[in-house]
């Protein structure tokens, strides 16, 4: 449990209320009970306020005369809600040292963590505090950084690079080829040999079974802060930039670069060779066709619909060019009309 007046000397905000009050978790507006910190992130719940019995709430500073509850005043009340919610939830990190049923070939130092059935090959550098979970397969000449943690299962193959404090779940496989293959004349394939690595920043975390693919020939970089959701395909020679987030089931095509901020909407699909500036949005849904030069939101996806107005809707898409040439002469005979008069 949390004291009030200890949050704020530990995290900032303004405490309105008795700072000797103590919390024990955080919750919604809807769900809060005594002892519960609650917040209130976005005006459009602020009805469910009244009603809310937390014993203290977060509120941003236009909203601080619209409780009697204690509460601690913040300008921004979903980010103070994340770190309130990191102090009542701090990770549970196993005993170092490697265990028995581990295959360790390289150096591990005596801070790390190596659990049953990992293998780590000849080469790998292992960071200070690094946790290797269950099943997990670290190639030869991996780097890993500093406090990076693997969930159970993930596989990094030969000459990755992973930085510090990152944080990889289940199922990841870091490395493997990208989809590269010269076509032949009768049809079949030449394969071309993947020889880049997948070189990742410091605090990037990947959700589970997300998969990168190494470089074919130079690498595929995920920049510092990257934020990656579950199920993420990311293709050979792809660059993210710092801090961009990418939601669940978004294909990334090879060699197209993202710029650093953006956010990517859950299973948008982006094709290869394009190039996203900076400060990019792009919605749920979108399907990413040509490059992207200015920064703001973009969508490319119809909101859904009742079957038969979509079947309605698409049928004149189907006769628009028609429409148009009709429009075009109807047009040219207007002009011929007024010129005559």
């Amino acid at each position: 449990m949390f004291r009030l007046d200890e949050l704020v000397h530990r995290l900032g905000g303004e405490l309105i209320g008795d700072g000797a009050l103590q919390v024990a978790r955080v919750a919604t507006l809807d769900q809060a009970g005594e002892g519960d910190l609650a917040f209130l992130a976005n005006r459009k719940y602020l009805a469910r306020l009244a009603q809310c019995r937390a014993s203290a709430v977060i509120v941003a500073p236009d909203a601080r005369g619209l409780t009697a509850l204690p509460r601690i005043v913040t300008a921004d009340p979903y980010v103070y809600f994340a770190r309130v919610a990191q102090l009542f939830n701090p990770p549970v990190l196993p005993a170092a040292g490697v265990h028995p049923a581990a295959c360790v070939e390289a150096a591990v130092p005596a801070s790390a963590s190596v659990a049953a059935g990992a293998t780590i090959a000849a080469g790998a550098s292992i960071g200070e505090n690094v946790v290797i979970g269950p099943g997990c397969h670290i190639g030869r000449n991996v780097v890993i950084g500093d406090d990076t943690g693997l969930e159970a299962g993930v596989c990094i193959y030969h000459d990755c690079v992973l930085g510090a404090r990152c944080l990889v779940h289940a199922g990841v496989v870091i490395g493997a080829d990208g989809f590269g293959f010269a076509r032949e004349r009768d049809g079949s394939w030449v394969k071309i040999p993947q020889s880049g690595r997948v070189v990742i920043g410091d605090d990037v975390e990947i959700g589970a079974n997300t998969t990168i693919d190494r470089g074919a020939l130079d690498d595929t970089v995920i920049g510092d802060g990257v934020k990656l959701d579950n199920q993420i395909q990311i293709a050979h020679n792809v660059r993210i930039g710092a801090h961009t987030a990418v939601a669940g089931c978004v294909g990334i095509a090879g060699s197209t670069v993202i710029g650093a901020r953006c956010m990517i909407g859950g299973q948008a699909g982006i094709i290869g060779h394009l190039h996203i500036v900076d400060d990019v949005v792009i919605s749920a849904g979108t399907l990413v066709t040509k490059s992207i030069h200015r920064a703001g939101v973009y969508t490319a996806n119809l909101p859904v619909q009742p079957h038969a107005d979509w079947v309605r809707n698409f049928a004149h898409l189907r006769h628009l060019d028609a429409l148009t040439d009709r429009l075009r002469a109807l047009e040219q005979r207007l002009d011929k009309a007024s010129s005559a008069d």
